[in-house]
């Protein structure tokens, strides 16, 4: 399987908090919601296209839990019946169980854990949020594709996906649109380390 990362950012590059004030006040975060107001049909037809691709779901905790509290109850959902009824798995040292069904949870070498998953066959394992986790597949060299879909906001707290001191990852653009509510959706491939160069040096 390939794994790809989903992400909703700001600007300034924030991934916590994107669908409600109260979806993730960890550490303070009061800026939560940001997301919500450039959603439209496009961007739902497009995330229901990247869905529809998947063949198994990866979480952190934290969005692990955020997810299982909500989505069983979002039977209405157009997408509750892929997220409800996938295999997921779960990166946890502290779970034991997963309520979710069907879940596996992963512990002890996530890295190693998702690597095997990595090789079983299918078609993608997505990581919907769960930033942390995200940003240690990357640094692993695990992840194969991201799609980013950034909004027009500045909120200037709250986790990144990217953090200073993060790992350096080279990326090739694949695609780029921009929706009518305003998102900007840019799909990446990774290509190793980034290169480096010199302005106006000789070839």
């Amino acid at each position: 399987m390939k794994l790809v990362v989903q992400e909703f950012l700001t600007l300034d590059g924030v991934s916590q908090g994107p669908g409600a004030p109260d979806e993730d006040t960890s550490d303070g975060f009061t800026r939560g919601g940001w997301f919500v107001p450039y959603l439209d049909e496009t961007f739902e037809r497009l995330a229901a296209t990247w869905l529809a691709e998947a063949d198994a779901l990866l979480f952190g905790r934290r969005t692990y839990e955020n997810f299982a509290r909500d989505w069983p109850r979002m039977t209405d959902h157009p997408a509750a019946s892929a997220l409800n009824g996938l295999p997921k798995y779960v990166a946890s040292q502290t779970l034991t169980t997963a309520d979710w069904n069907p879940t596996t949870v992963l512990s002890g070498d996530v890295a190693a854990r998702v690597a095997e998953l990595k090789r079983q066959p299918g078609r993608e394992l997505q990581i919907h949020g769960s930033a942390r986790l995200a940003q240690s597949l990357l640094a692993a060299g695990l992840v194969d594709t991201l799609r980013l879909a950034i909004a027009p906001v500045v909120v200037g707290q709250g986790r990144r996906l990217f953090p200073d001191g993060g790992a350096p990852a080279g990326l090739r653009p694949v695609s780029q649109r921009t929706t009518p509510g305003g998102l900007s959706v840019h799909v990446f491939e990774s290509v190793g380390l980034p290169e480096y160069g010199t302005y106006g040096a000789s070839a």
